[in-house]
């Protein structure tokens, strides 16, 4: 039996290798809190072992963090050097890889002003604009993982001790990540094989529209004719492979900007800016939402809505059955890389290119966007169709299960 030193520093190798897929001769920039400093030691050696020639660490201290948003006044907030901008475009244009830490903390900013952190928010996309896009465009390779903290566990079990609440997070942690198998990167290979798999077999069948059915949902999108379907698994502008996000169980597409109509309602809570916002049913009109509501959490999502023209389209629509370790968990992990990969999603803002395929992308029937926010939509009582241009129709999940051949 693994130990869990062994796990840890198993879940270090398995970031580099499969996650970042790390290059000889390459830079790494890794991000991360420093609640996680002793995993990001770990990650560090694995990285050099395999190659890397630099790792550049910038530090993230939530409690630091959180006495700025206290004191510092809104242009101090607003301000991000030219030179750290600059730095993080030159690694990125001379090939680095990103790699994102995160530990979450979810009550941190609780009782700050939310129009505060936005503005902030606002202003640092804003300025990194031409970086994250080389993200989005998958033009260099990226992975964002998590790193398990006492206070994220506390969310997830209340009724727990904080230390149990950590150990208990840790062990569904391992299962859902395939630390617990003999050979996690093997076990990584043959579940990226199987996504592969089910994104060809989409991709195989033209379809041009999808058609979302439940107790709460009637909602048909159109697709590019042009579109494709793939996994968390991007190729990079130079050839390596690359996984976006670790846990992944999705496999997704671009939609069309305008060709999102009827009402979807959520069935997760969605957690923005250490906001709840649950119970919520957006109204959409070619592409547009038009009207919504949500029982908790309405100004927050107002608040999303306003950031931008892009923010009332939708871009992007993912597909996850219920045969996953997060979904059998039966947890609310109130942390989209984990929830939205038990449960088929939808992503307000900015699509993802790489859901096109290459000839005659058509950027401009895509939507563009500073925010990309998932929401969870899959249900166990989730049917989804696909529908060709001629109209025949065949069923892709029922009953949130892939049923597809």
């Amino acid at each position: 039996m693994k130990t869990f030193e062994t796990k840890i520093d198993q879940y270090a190798e398995l970031v580099i290798k499969i996650g970042i897929n790390i290059q000889q001769g390459q830079t790494l920039v890794i991000s991360a809190s420093i609640a996680a400093a002793d995993f990001v030691r770990r990650v560090c050696r694995h990285a050099y072992l395999n190659g890397a020639h630099y790792v550049y660490i910038k530090w993230i201290d939530e409690e630091l963090a959180r006495i700025e948003f206290e004191y510092m006044t809104e242009q101090g907030l607003a301000y991000t050097p030219d030179w750290l901008v600059k730095g993080y475009e030159e690694m990125a244009s001379s090939g680095a890889a990103f790699l994102y830490i995160i530990s979450p903390h979810l009550q941190n900013m609780e009782g700050i002003d939310p129009v505060k952190v936005e503005k902030a928010e606002y202003a640092s996309a804003l300025a990194f604009r031409s970086f994250t896009e080389k993200l989005i465009k998958m033009q260099v390779s990226w992975t964002v993982i998590v790193y398990p903290t006492e206070q994220w566990a506390a969310s997830i079990f209340p009724d727990l001790e904080p230390k149990n609440a950590l150990e208990e997070l840790w062990e569904k942690f391992f299962e859902i990540l395939r630390l617990n198998e003999e050979s996690p990167l093997q076990a990584w290979e043959k579940h990226v094989e199987t996504l592969n798999k089910r994104a060809t077999l989409l991709n195989e069948k033209h379809f041009r529209y999808l058609h979302f059915i439940s107790e709460d949902t009637n909602l048909k999108i159109e697709l590019p004719q042009n579109h494709r379907w793939v996994n968390g698994l991007e190729t990079n502008d130079k050839g390596s492979s690359f996984i976006c996000n670790m846990p992944t169980e999705e496999i997704y597409t671009t939609p069309l900007k305008k060709g999102v109509n009827g009402i979807v309602k959520n069935t997760k809570p969605l957690v923005y800016e250490g906001q709840i916002i649950d119970q919520f049913t957006l109204t959409f009109k070619d592409g547009e939402i038009i009207d919504f509501f949500a029982e908790k959490g309405m100004d927050a999502f107002q608040s999303i809505l306003q950031k931008d023209e892009g923010a009332r389209y939708i871009g992007e629509v993912a597909l996850v059955p219920h045969d996953s370790a997060i979904f059998a968990s039966n947890l609310l992990f109130y942390h989209n890389l984990f929830d939205e990969n038990a449960s088929s999603h939808l992503a307000i803002g900015q699509a993802y290119t790489s859901g096109l395929k290459e000839d005659g992308a058509n950027l401009e029937n895509i939507n563009n966007s500073m925010i990309h926010i998932d929401f969870m939509i899959g249900s166990q009582n989730l049917q989804v169709n696909g529908i060709r241009e001629d109209g025949t129709a065949e069923e892709i999940l029922v009953n949130g299960e892939w049923v597809i051949k």
